[in-house]
């Protein structure tokens, strides 16, 4: 088993002592939260990152939280978490902003954009950038409040029965896939649609869907998407870096006192590092594994590439004119990216 409280604690040891001994003190009403996870426990990364938070926020709070997992759909379908949370039928859940889009699409910009930044950058804008007030502010209309709670390195761009040589073979393909990145498919001929994780491997079994992307090869190896299609391709240009978040209803979040409004916040932060650095270090062994399985792995065209950059340029300028708050967030991140350019470009080997 892997250990998971020495990255917290080096983080974190501040916090825990004055935390604990504060709440202690405080003699703060325990606060319980039943948490549904968005992902299996046994998936790769995903699955450790939601445990590993539990773990960490019952470390932390000295028994002024209980937190406790529990697998996806064990109160509500996946897909009606943020209103669950928001009405308060559901006490918490880890899942990620980009299954909200149906809602408002300003929910890609916080979650995952096609051509997006790294996580680096991407949380440079989130914490120091403004990001996080405008995703309070985002969440904040469906009463929620909402943690960013975690971040993954680029994904695998999909997975294909048939090596996709040029445009025309996505033309009639049908594919899962997930936030704008549907958007920018649709545009380039393929039928997509949304299905949670634990459903893919079966709609590509009884081929409902042609093609799927999903996530990293660890999370994709999990899956099993290699049994059926054999064609991984590179690089995830629809999810250059990932956030997932930890959401709360308001009842509770407004019940806990300072101090474990900090622990919550901190736990989550120190999940963050935490499932970063891990998605980094398990990416490599998955590929050999999915490698020896007889996976073949290509790399976009830079034809390919280029075209899908301009669908999503259209599909931007589409969106900006649908959400206001799209528009809003769209135009925080590119301005704190404009200033971030020069130092990117200047700053790391290429």
């Amino acid at each position: 088993m892997m250990a998971r409280y020495d990255l917290a604690g080096a983080l974190l040891g501040a916090v825990a002592i004055v935390g604990v001994s504060a709440a202690q003190s405080a003699s703060a009403d325990t606060i319980r939260i039943e948490m549904q996870g968005g992902y299996a426990s046994n998936v790769g990364l995903l699955g450790p990152t939601e445990l590993h938070l539990v773990e960490v926020v019952n470390a932390i709070a000295g028994g002024s939280i209980e937190m406790e997992f529990h697998e996806p759909n064990s109160f509500v379908p996946n897909l009606e978490s943020l209103d669950a949370v928001g009405n308060g039928s559901l006490d918490a859940a880890w899942t990620s902003p980009g299954y909200w889009t149906g809602k408002d699409v300003a929910f890609a910009v916080v979650g995952a954009v096609p051509f997006g930044p790294s996580a680096g950058e991407y949380l440079a804008w989130m914490k120091f950038g403004g990001g996080r007030e405008l995703w309070d502010e985002l969440y904040g209309k469906y009463n929620v409040h909402s943690i960013p709670c975690g971040i993954i390195p680029p994904e695998g761009s999909g997975w294909f029965r048939n090596p996709i040589e040029n445009l025309e073979d996505l033309q009639g393909l049908k594919m899962r896939f997930y936030g704008l990145g549907a958007k920018v498919m649709e545009k380039l001929g393929v039928s997509t649609q949304l299905i949670g994780g634990g459903e893919i491997f079966q709609a590509l079994q009884l081929g409902t869907i042609d093609a799927t992307e999903f996530s990293m090869p660890v999370m994709d190896l999990t899956y099993g998407f290699y049994q059926i299609a054999k064609h991984y391709y590179m690089p995830g240009w629809h999810q250059q870096s990932t956030m997932n978040d930890l959401l709360i209803s308001m009842d509770i979040w407004n019940g806990m006192d300072d101090t474990q409004k900090a622990i919550m916040e901190h736990a989550c932060e120190a999940t963050q590092l935490w499932q970063f650095a891990n998605g980094e270090a398990l990416q490599g062994p998955a590929l050999k594994e999915l490698e020896g399985h007889g996976v073949e792995f290509h790399m976009w065209s830079p034809e390919i590439l280029e075209a899908m950059r301009t669908a999503w340029l259209e599909v931007v300028e589409e969106e900006k004119a649908n959400s206001e708050m799209f528009a809003k967030i769209w135009d925080s991140l590119s301005a704190f990216r404009a200033d971030y350019e020069r130092w990117g470009d200047m700053g790391y080997l290429k």
